[in-house]
């Protein structure tokens, strides 16, 4: 696990680069941009996003629309149910969603997660350790250590 100085550090980078996009008041896609983001399209949406970041906050009020296949949208809804500061593997949610066979299924649709930390793609693990994750595996180990720590 990273240390209290690169958890940290990772977290603040997360909360810099948040990437947010919105339409009529509804949240579309939240990402880790590339790099610092100004792009503060839901001034609502990143104070709660921030807040989730500092530990204050375990869940969001802002609306949000889920996008997806309808197999996407039943992985991120089974993802959604995963409560704070705990996990489950890919295989999980596979036989949440009534596909026990579609683990490798589960973890491509997670990778196109548009709703970053709304749908806590993070939270989900391989049976045999961290699994991936879009940004990176450190970023993911981050996360799962602020939910740890603010449980």
């Amino acid at each position: 696990m990273q240390n209290s100085y690169d958890y940290a550090s990772i977290i603040e980078d997360i909360a810099r680069r948040l990437h947010v996009e919105e339409t009529g008041g509804v949240v579309h896609s939240i990402a880790c941009a590339g790099k610092s983001s100004n792009l503060v399209s839901s001034i609502v949406a990143v104070k709660q996003l921030r807040e989730y970041l500092q530990g204050l906050r375990k869940t969001f009020e802002f609306s949000y629309e889920m996008g997806g296949t309808l197999f996407e949208k039943e992985v991120y809804e089974a993802t959604m149910n995963i409560p704070y500061g705990e996990t489950r593997s890919y295989g999980f949610i596979a036989s949440e969603i009534g596909r026990p066979k579609a683990a490798r299924a589960v973890g491509n649709a997670l990778n196109k997660n548009p709703l970053m930390l709304v749908v806590p793609c993070h939270r989900v693990v391989a049976s045999d350790g961290i699994g991936g994750f879009g940004i990176g595996t450190s970023y993911k180990k981050a996360l799962l250590e602020l939910e740890r720590t603010h449980r």
